[in-house]
């Protein structure tokens, strides 16, 4: 059976293909690997741009186990099976009276998945998923299944929130959770050079900002989500969800970015065209449906995250490098805002942060674009989404995350065989 991501990107083709119902089953077929001297990696939906998950050896299906498990009202905390799609997570948790504090815009990812590489939102009091669980069980490189939290080993529950997939095969995962809330968001486009000007004032008024430039035009959309009651929801009608959110950002975007492929002259006019064409709209619903949206055209993506404060200067920086390269990108460039967390190896890890993600269709060569903005990233002390696409190694990520060396001597104690390596851990990591 042959591996392969989302994207494209990344394949392999593991020896043997396996679908555990339990922990214990996990654990017998990582001690039997860790013996044999193979590998194992727990895969989950394929979303991550890189060959994070790609299975060596043996590849675990996480189909087995999905859903929540528990809800301790009193905590505020639900435990789900790690496998478990975000998407089913957020179904679950409305049918509870339940919400996460805060998401990225895809939900397909596997909750395995999206804390391991970082996955975050924008704005709120935490942007990252992993900044927002209360515990965690793995299966470690020898088949020991270890319960974490801050009170219980908790230098693993420390390092395994954003783990890479490289401290062992997460099982369970406690998120801390709030009583179902809904987001009012408020979507409209500006000049660039107002979007600059407004910046601060922008991120002080609402809880959750994101915002799209699109090259080779001067204009920016913007969104904004501020919370409300359940009492004041005010959803799309269904006819303008369909035409905005269906039609347009997926159908039609689809169908023009795989033309332009074809013909890349054209791409400046269709991008003034789309921005001219964007327009102001508000709306209030039920938080995850705010935060998620259907992604259904196939891209390539590279991320990476710097200093807040310097944000809006590498974004300026970026432009005119796209300007005088003679480029042509016809997907828009996506601007967040996280604050600072206490995850070691978060992108956000000990500073406010401003991340700047940079897509191509897939059939589009991204090398050259991807090539051309990496080292203004890297110099401006920029760390690149883990799931994403990008050319750093051990050498250069090391020196970019002040915990680096306690992640790793927590993988040589947990994975001392490297049990749960592959190419590109191997790369980031070292051996």
């Amino acid at each position: 059976m042959e591996w392969h991501n989302w994207s494209g990107l990344e394949s392999a083709t593991p020896r043997r293909v396996l679908t555990p119902g339990s922990a214990e089953e996990i654990a017998a077929v990582v001690a039997q690997a860790a013996g044999a001297g193979g590998r194992v990696k727990m895969v989950g939906t394929g979303h991550s741009f890189t060959g994070i998950a790609a299975p060596v050896d043996v590849m675990l299906s996480p189909a087995g186990m999905t859903g929540i498990l528990s809800v301790d009202r009193e905590a505020m905390t639900v435990t789900a099976y790690a496998g478990t799609q975000l998407k089913a997570l957020n179904a679950g948790l409305e049918v509870l009276g339940l919400s996460l504090h805060n998401m990225g815009d895809i939900a397909e990812q596997t909750l395995a998945g999206a804390v391991s590489t970082g996955t975050h939102g924008t704005g709120g009091r935490v942007a990252g998923l992993a900044a927002q669980l209360a515990g965690l069980t793995l299966v470690t490189g020898d088949g020991t299944l270890l319960s974490c939290s801050a009170t219980e080993h908790p230098e693993v529950y420390e390092m395994a929130r954003v783990g890479l997939g490289a401290l062992g095969v997460l099982v369970t995962l406690t998120f801390r959770v709030e009583p179902l809330f809904g987001l009012r968001a408020v979507e409209r486009p500006m000049p660039w050079a107002d979007f600059l000007a407004s910046f601060d004032e922008l991120t002080a008024d609402a809880a959750h900002v994101d915002a799209y430039w699109f090259p080779h035009t001067d204009r920016i959309a913007t969104k904004r989500n501020t919370r409300v009651g359940l009492d004041s929801l005010d959803p799309l009608p269904a006819w303008r969800a369909w035409l905005d959110d269906d039609f347009l950002q997926n159908t039609l975007f689809g169908a023009l970015t795989a033309g332009a492929n074809h013909r890349p002259a054209v791409i400046p006019r269709l991008n003034r065209l789309a921005a001219s064409l964007l327009s102001p709209r508000s709306y209030a619903d039920l938080a995850h449906r705010v935060f998620v949206a259907e992604r259904r055209v196939v891209f390539r993506e590279m991320e990476y995250a710097v200093p807040l404060e310097s944000g809006l200067d590498v974004l300026a920086e970026c432009r005119r490098a796209i300007e005088a390269s003679g480029l042509r990108i016809s997907f828009p460039v996506e601007l967040r805002l996280a604050r600072a967390e206490d995850v070691p190896l978060s992108t956000a890890s000990g500073r406010d942060s401003f991340y700047l993600a940079f897509h191509t269709h897939r059939d589009m060569p991204h090398q050259a674009y991807f090539g051309l903005l990496e080292p203004i990233l890297r110099e401006a002390g920029g760390r690149p989404h883990w799931g994403k696409v990008h050319t750093r190694t051990k050498a250069d990520l090391a020196p970019a995350y002040p915990r680096f060396e306690d992640f790793l001597a927590v993988r040589d104690r947990l994975d001392p065989h490297r049990v749960f390596t592959n190419p590109y851990l191997d790369r980031v990591l070292g051996p």
